[in-house]
C-alpha cells in the first residue's frame, strides 16, 4: 500500500483500522514522564490483557470454594481446562484441535519431542539446526547428541548465511538436506529466527526432510501467534512454542506443542510419559500400564497449572474473537509502515537486516547499529521506547497488531530520527 510521513497519515491508519479498539484491552507501562510508553517489546514478553486478573481469581474462587471439586466443577473445571487452550492454539497455528496440548514450557517440550522424534540409527544420526539459533535450541540439541553418546561436533550440522549475507536462503537449506541426508535424522529450525526477524519457508523445508526420510520439526518461540501457519497442511512432525510473546500469557507462561495426527495414534512410538498422558477414561483407574490419548495430550506428563493457564486463555479469547487473518492483515501494514519511515531516514548509522518480502518475515524488524554501539538502544530507551538490544548490534522493534498502533510507529520513527541524526 502507499505510505505518507506524517503523522496525518498515522492519525488515518488507526481510525480505518478495524482492530484499533483491542489497543485498550491491554497495560501499557509507563515512562518516567509519567505517559505511555512506546512498547515494542511483544516479542520477548506481550503485554498483560486487562481481563487476565479477572480470569485468574475465577481460578482462585473456584479453588477457595469448590476445593478438590474444582477438577471437575464449575465453570470451567481444573482438570479439562487446558482443552480450551489447545483448541484456540490450533486455530492460531492452523492446526486440528487434537494435534495442539498447552503443556510444560517451551524447551521442555523440545527434549520431550526430540525424545519421541529424535531416533538415530545407523549412519542416519545427525541433527540440522541455524548456526545462530536461539542458544537454548543449541544447549537443548547439543544435550540430546551427547545423551545419544555422539559428539556434537560430528553430528551437528549448522546451517549458515553465505559470506556478506545476513538470511539464510531457502535452497540452501533444501540443497543441504538433499545432499546429506541419509544421515539426517532430524531437522530442528526456528519458525523466525529470533535475530535476524526471517520466517523461514517451512512448507518446502518439511518437504524436503521428508523426501529424504528425515523428521522435521520447528521452534515456533517467534512464530506462533505472529505468522500464518499451517501446520498440519504442511505436514510438520511437531512443533514447540512459548506463548508469552505475541500469546501475552505473562512471564514464564505455559507452552504449546503440536503433533501431526500422522504420530499422535502411535502406541510403538517412544516418550517419556506420566499419568496425565494416559487416557481420561482410565486415568483413575490407577492402573500401571500407560495408555496414550491419542493427540498431543498424550505427550502430558501432569497435570499442568491452572493459574497459569488462565493467563493464557485470557489473551486467547482475544485471539479467537480476532482472528489470526485480520491479525496478519493489520501486522503487515504496520510493519511496512515501519520499514517505509526507516528507509526514509537514509541513516548511515542503521541498516535493516529483516527481509523485505512480507512473507518472509513477521511484526519484528531487526535493525543493525553499525559499529555495535549500544547508545542509540540506551538513547531511544530514554525517550520512552520499550524495544529490545540483542548482541552484538541489533535492536530489535517488534509492533504487535493487538494493541500496537501507527501512531506508535511515528512517534518512535520520529525519536529515532532525531537521534541518528
Amino acid at each position: 500500500m502507499e505510505y505518507h510521513n506524517n503523522k496525518e497519515f498515522a492519525l488515518k491508519m488507526d481510525k480505518e483500522d478495524s482492530l484499533a479498539s483491542y489497543r485498550y484491552q491491554f497495560y501499557f507501562p509507563k515512562h518516567t514522564d509519567g505517559k505511555e510508553s512506546i512498547y515494542f517489546c511483544g516479542n520477548s514478553l506481550g503485554l498483560q490483557p486487562k481481563t487476565t486478573k479477572t480470569y485468574i481469581e475465577a481460578v482462585l474462587d473456584d479453588w477457595k470454594y469448590l476445593g478438590v471439586k474444582g477438577h471437575f466443577e464449575g465453570e470451567n473445571p481444573f482438570a479439562t481446562y487446558h482443552e480450551d487452550l489447545g483448541k484456540k492454539m490450533a486455530a492460531i497455528v492452523g492446526a486440528k484441535h487434537k494435534e495442539v496440548v498447552a503443556m510444560n514450557s517451551l524447551t521442555v517440550n523440545l527434549h520431550l519431542m526430540m525424545v519421541t522424534f529424535y531416533r538415530p540409527e545407523g549412519e542416519r544420526r545427525k541433527i540440522v539446526i541455524e548456526k545462530n539459533a536461539f542458544p537454548s535450541d543449541q544447549y537443548a540439541v547439543k544435550s540430546q547428541l551427547e545423551f545419544h553418546g555422539y559428539d556434537p561436533d560430528e553430528t551437528l550440522i549448522e546451517v549458515e548465511p553465505r559470506k556478506g549475507e545476513d538470511l539464510l536462503r531457502t535452497e540452501d537449506i533444501t540443497d543441504l538436506i538433499a545432499r546429506e541426508g541419509n544421515e539426517i535424522a532430524l531437522v530442528l529450525l526456528s519458525g523466525l529466527n529470533y535475530y535476524t526477524g526471517q520466517a523461514y519457508d517451512m512448507e518446502s523445508i518439511t518437504k524436503a526432510g521428508h523426501a529424504m526420510g528425515c523428521q522435521v520439526g520447528f521452534d515456533l518461540a517467534h512464530g506462533a501467534g505472529n505468522l500464518k501457519l499451517s501446520l498440519h497442511d504442511w505436514g510438520v512432525d511437531f512443533a514447540v512454542w512459548c506463548t508469552y510473546k505475541y500469546m501475552n500469557s505473562g512471564p514464564g507462561g505455559i507452552a504449546g506443542c503440536f503433533v501431526h495426527s500422522d504420530h499422535i495414534k502411535r502406541k510403538d512410538l517412544p516418550r517419556f510419559t506420566g499419568w496425565w498422558g494416559n487416557k481420561k477414561e482410565t486415568r483413575f483407574l490407577m492402573d500401571d500400564t500407560f495408555d496414550p490419548i491419542e493427540g498431543a495430550e498424550g505427550w502430558q506428563m501432569s497435570n499442568e497449572t491452572v493459574l497459569s493457564m488462565a493467563a493464557l486463555k485470557a489473551s486467547l479469547d482475544i485471539f479467537d474473537q480476532v482472528g489470526m487473518d485480520k491479525l496478519i492483515e493489520k501486522s503487515r501494514k504496520l510493519t511496512g509502515y515501519l520499514e517505509f519511515l526507516i528507509d526514509g531516514l537514509r541513516s548511515d548509522r542503521i541498516q535493516v537486516i529483516t527481509p523485505k518480502d512480507p512473507e518472509a518475515r513477521g511484526a519484528q524488524l531487526s535493525i543493525r547499529v553499525l559499529k555495535s554501539d549500544k547508545s542509540l538502544f540506551e538513547a531511544i530507551s530514554n525517550k520512552g521506547v520499550i524495544a529490545d538490544w540483542r548482541e552484538p548490534d541489533v535492536i530489535r522493534i517488534a509492533p504487535a497488531p493487538l494493541y500496537n498502533s501507527f501512531t506508535d510507529v511515528f512517534r518512535f520513527v520520529e525519536i529515532l530520527k532525531e537521534l541518528v541524526r
